[in-house]
């Protein structure tokens, strides 16, 4: 606004529209001009001058005013600049009393310069402004610019965070502008958001022009304006565009129940529907995985599993564990826990690489999960019998009743308080501290014993993977096949899937897809699996070919070439 540098200007017009453009009222306006205006007159003219500024609606300016009292006798030096005695406003003809208030206009403006000649002639020696008017108008139109330039930053700023705080929790689309200290700024359109580092994907990179799509964290109102937070790891994204895909859960018909993610790896959603005709799994996926697809294509591949919710709390965490199958499930109430035993094939699977699928099943339910193949719960039962059976005074009885409440060794007989072992059905309260003492000794010996036991399974481990491929079975070779079990091998070759060569070479996803318990998601991972497995079946087989002395056979055709005459 150019024009607010001409100190003769008219404000209504200025004051009118930026009203209108920004919405801001008038007598706001107007209000922040007159206080602004008064503060640059008192530095100009003088702090101690007891200076009023008011608007003149008919002349659109700010008029200033001084008001100087009326006394017997100037007592205050500093307060001389606002005071007159009687004496000498009577010798200025003026017709006063002790305690008047006198109230003079000060003419500051080019337009007034009579006014103000004529005021310095008369009340000059009174008001002592002669010299302090020079350059006052210039000033004075340059606060009015700025007060309504900063006014108009102040509400545009409002405006923003109005906008915006009712926003939170939602999802927003922008483009990226530019970095600062690894932080990503989104440009909304009105307003500016930060993507922190915290907040981001790490396997995700943006350039200046991306868009960018992320959830409102949080508005947070700043003194440079609204700071707008967003982010793109927050498990509210995951919902929020499940919301915006599934119509269903806009809708309320389906409802996501829980929800867990590791941004950039894995996730999991637990549904639920309303309606006993409409699946929420099926919803989720969508039409041959069409919305899930577009959720995942957000998310920048992200895995995505949709599992049914239950009420029943181990029926749910069963679910949230897929694909690995749970043969039991042992509740445990008291602590929130679980302990869930699964065939020995699928413990790879249900624990997850890094023991993710686990981790993420357990902050999906609440439980605490302690997953453990059935060979290992055989195992640590029959140390069990002979750890607990070793104490005097404890038969397969007590053995069964300690096992059950939670007694997997001596060393927990041992580290137990008396209190809680008295009360234990079977155990004679004046053959505790016999037995305890009993239960220390043993700890060292079960220690060496758990010590061998771990070292023989790490050398079975090994030696079962490394186990030459060409000795394996085809139910065995498709066992090494992540998400493979039992059932599921068994239904495969029911359907005419005998090798993993079938599973990597089917072209027909929903082929494999109708097999009974696999289903089109399944069948795609599946071969994926499959074709992983080949490739290392391959390097396995070559290492360990070489490891024996087997020549390939296009090594070994040559070899007999050479040693015919």
């Amino acid at each position: 606004m150019p024009a607010q540098a001409n100190p003769n200007i008219n404000l209504n017009l200025v004051l009118d529209q930026v009203a209108k453009d920004k919405g801001i009222e008038r007598s706001v306006l107007v209000a922040t001009l007159e206080d602004a205006m008064k503060t640059a007159a008192k530095k100009h003219f003088g702090q101690d001058r007891n200076l009023e500024a008011k608007y003149d609606v008919d002349k659109g300016v700010v008029e200033l005013f001084q008001a100087i009292t009326v006394v017997e006798e100037i007592v205050d030096p500093v307060q001389a600049v606002n005071q007159i005695t009687i004496a000498e406003a009577h010798k200025k003809g003026m017709e006063v009393e002790q305690g008047d208030e006198l109230v003079f206009q000060i003419f500051y403006r080019d337009e007034d310069a009579a006014e103000a000649k004529a005021q310095d002639d008369q009340y000059g020696d009174i008001l002592r402004l002669k010299t302090f008017r020079r350059g006052f108008g210039r000033i004075a139109a340059q606060t009015a610019k700025q007060v309504i330039l900063q006014r108009t930053r102040d509400a545009e700023r409002e405006n923003v965070f109005n906008e915006y705080k009712d926003r939170k929790n939602e999802i927003v689309t922008g483009i990226a502008r530019r970095f600062e200290r690894g932080n990503i700024i989104v440009d909304l359109g009105r307003a500016e958001a930060v993507l922190p580092v915290r907040e981001q994907v790490p396997r995700e990179t943006y350039r200046p022009g991306d868009r960018v799509q992320a959830y409102v964290l949080d508005v947070l109102r700043e003194s440079k304006g609204p700071q707008i937070v967003l982010s793109r790891a927050s498990v509210n994204l995951l919902t929020k565009l499940f919301e915006m895909e599934v119509p269903e859960i806009a809708e309320g018909i389906v409802v996501i129940e829980a929800a867990a993610r590791e941004p950039g790896g894995r996730a999991k959603i637990a549904v639920s529907s309303r309606d006993s005709d409409v699946d929420p799994v099926g919803a989720c996926v969508g039409m041959k995985g069409s919305r899930v697809q577009a959720v995942v294509q957000e998310l920048r591949g992200e895995k995505i599993d949709i599992v049914p919710f239950d009420e029943d709390p181990a029926s749910f965490v069963c679910s949230a564990l897929a694909p690995a199958e749970v043969s039991r499930v042992i509740i445990d109430e008291a602590n929130h826990a679980m302990e869930l035993i699964v065939p020995d094939d699928q413990l790879s699977l249900a624990i997850g690489r890094r023991g993710q699928n686990v981790r993420l099943a357990a902050q999906l339910t609440g439980w605490k999960l302690d997953i453990n193949s059935e060979s290992r719960v055989r195992e640590m039962r029959e140390f069990a019998n002979r750890s607990l059976g070793s104490l005097p005074g404890v038969n397969e009885m007590l053995i069964e009743t300690l096992y059950a409440h939670g007694f997997r060794q001596a060393k927990d007989v041992a580290e137990a308080s008396p209190e809680v072992l008295s009360q234990i059905p079977g155990l004679d309260p004046t053959r505790l501290p016999a037995m305890q003492e009993s239960a220390r000794k043993q700890m060292v010996d079960d220690a060496a014993e758990l010590s061998r036991m771990d070292h023989e399974r790490e050398a079975a481990r090994i030696a079962e993977a490394r186990r030459h491929p060409d000795e394996l079975s085809q139910p065995e070779r498709m066992a090494r096949v992540r998400g493979l079990g039992e059932k599921t091998i068994e239904a495969l070759i029911v359907s005419g899937y005998k090798t993993v060569e079938d599973i990597a070479n089917e072209k027909d996803l929903q082929k494999l897809g109708d097999v009974p318990g696999v289903g089109i998601k399944k069948a795609r991972q599946l071969k994926s699996a499959a074709e992983n497995y080949l490739v290392e079946e391959a390097k396995l087989r070559v290492e360990l070919n070489a490891e024996r002395g087997v020549l390939p056979l296009s090594a070994a055709g040559s070899a007999e070439v050479a040693k015919s005459p």
